[in-house]
């Protein structure tokens, strides 16, 4: 309980740190300086990232900044997405494309860098936003089923049916209509061509200057994008958005549930214990948010038992093969698919986590039991009666010095041992010493020792029943 305790603390004051201070809205804002004077001008325009699977911690990113946006006179706001799913309900989807309708000022949305894509349930958003572009290589499309918004019309043009189950690309995309901003082949290739492909929109009661003009250094003009700022998530909330990625939270909670083993077969609490306690926090905070198949997840927890009971006797056995086939089952079957992705882990994700556990339970965990305790625990009886010190407070356990070895030792409630105190092994309970002080020590059970017989012949004094000749002593005690 004490070494739980301890876990705990490290795990809690860890997080503690992480948090933001009390009062802080948790939002970073970073701002792009104009490239020319008279730019700073104009007002600015907000740009919001969003990249990953949309979960919680992402509606509530773009919520903020919707309004503060509207609180800071910006002209426009911009959701730069790449994102191939949503974990959370129709519902929620429902009301972030509801809040992007309702949003005060007007709203774009730009698919990229080259690669990104926009697809599932999130494909939906484009429907909301007053100006869509994407840059070259990427993607959209597989929305489903249209999500249930009063004053919303998922409408891609004469791309509406195909979006529904396939992606497209930014030329098919264009040619069928499905973006809102006319744009050349090379479509919008950086956030900068976003925002000056919207100057003129009108949308909103507003019409957008987002270009101002400058002097070139040669006498000519050019056209500069108005001040843009950019936001991201806060450093509490980027780290929770990665955990509740799939292939980090798996990673995570089998990492921490391999290190947690790894910890209670070693004398100890050291940091494989404190950071396997912080990994399985981040991993269950991860895995809640996703959708789970909940019996994957205990054929998992299943499996680290059975690999811990073949860990005792540091051989390989029947139960580390039963572990390992039920890991890679609920390994391959832990998350569900949910609409236009595939939360399964990738096979490099999946190669690193079942070959990682093979390797640390068939070859790193035996390995370590047999070079920790690598006298067997039957035979170890030559040890009963040895003496050695505690190394730290037993009481009731702790860890002891014996035939120049540490061991995990335990000793009587009533007698617990000091830092530096002299101390007898007296049991042995596995690869746990039962020890005691070699001064005052409990008088129960394992301090029994052998009685002599009743008649003993002892050379020049003779002993027979309670009478001696010569020298006489009776059991009572009392002596002629």
């Amino acid at each position: 309980m004490r070494r739980l305790a301890i876990i705990f603390l490290a795990v809690a004051a860890g997080v503690g740190l992480l948090a933001p201070p009390a009062g802080a809205s948790g939002h970073v804002t970073t701002s792009a300086h104009p490239s020319a004077d008279g730019a700073a001008q104009l007002a600015p325009v907000d740009v919001v990232q969003v990249s990953g699977l949309i979960d919680e911690i992402l509606i509530d990113e773009i919520t903020q900044s919707i309004r503060q946006a509207g609180d800071h006179g910006s002209q426009a706001l911009i959701l730069q997405i790449n994102s191939g799913g949503a974990v959370v309900s129709r519902d929620r989807m429902a009301v972030l494309l509801g809040r992007l309708h309702d949003s005060p000022i007007p709203i774009g949305i730009w698919v990229g860098p080259s690669g990104a894509a926009l697809t599932g349930l999130p494909a939906q958003l484009l429907a909301a936003a007053d100006a869509t572009g994407m840059a070259p290589g990427t993607s959209i499309g597989k929305y489903g089923t249209p999500l249930t918004v009063e004053g919303v019309t998922v409408d891609f043009g004469a791309a509406t049916d195909a979006m529904r189950t396939e992606t497209l690309g930014f030329q098919d995309a264009r040619t069928r209509g499905a973006l809102k901003l006319q744009t050349t082949d090379e479509g919008v290739p950086a956030i900068k061509n976003m925002v000056l492909a919207m100057d003129g929109l009108q949308a909103r009661g507003r019409t957008l200057d987002t270009v101002s003009e400058s002097l070139t250094d040669v006498g000519g003009t050019q056209n500069n994008a108005t001040l843009v700022r950019f936001f991201k998530l806060s450093l509490i909330n980027q780290l929770l958005h990665t955990v509740s990625s799939p292939a980090v939270a798996y990673l995570l909670f089998i990492i921490g549930m391999a290190l947690l083993i790894f910890e209670f077969f070693t004398a100890g609490v050291g940091v494989a214990g404190v950071v396997g306690g912080v990994c399985l926090v981040l991993a269950c905070y991860g895995l809640a948010a996703l959708p789970l198949n909940g019996w994957a997840l205990a054929a998992i927890v299943v499996a680290f038992v059975a690999f811990s009971i073949d860990v005792q006797v540091g051989i390989p056995r029947l139960w580390t093969g039963v572990g390992l086939v039920l890991f890679a089952g609920g390994s391959w079957l832990l998350f569900r698919d949910v609409l236009g992705a595939s939360l399964r882990p990738s096979w490099i994700t999946l190669i690193a986590g079942v070959g990682g556990i093979m390797l640390t339970f068939i070859v790193g965990m035996p390995s370590m039991v047999r070079t920790r305790f690598a006298t067997p625990t039957v035979g170890r009886e030559w040890m009963i009666g040895e003496l050695g010190v505690a190394l730290a407070e037993i009481s009731p356990e702790g860890i002891a010095q014996v035939s120049g070895g540490r061991w995990r030792a335990r000793t009587n409630r009533a007698t617990p041992l000091k830092a530096g105190e002299a101390l007898r092994v007296v049991a042995i309970d596995g690869v746990t010493l039962e020890v005691e002080p070699v001064e005052g020590a409990a008088k129960d059970y394992r301090e029994m020792r052998k009685k002599s017989h009743a008649d003993d012949t002892v050379t020049g004094d003779t002993v027979t029943g309670d009478t001696a000749t010569g020298d006489t002593a009776t059991a009572g005690g009392t002596s002629v």
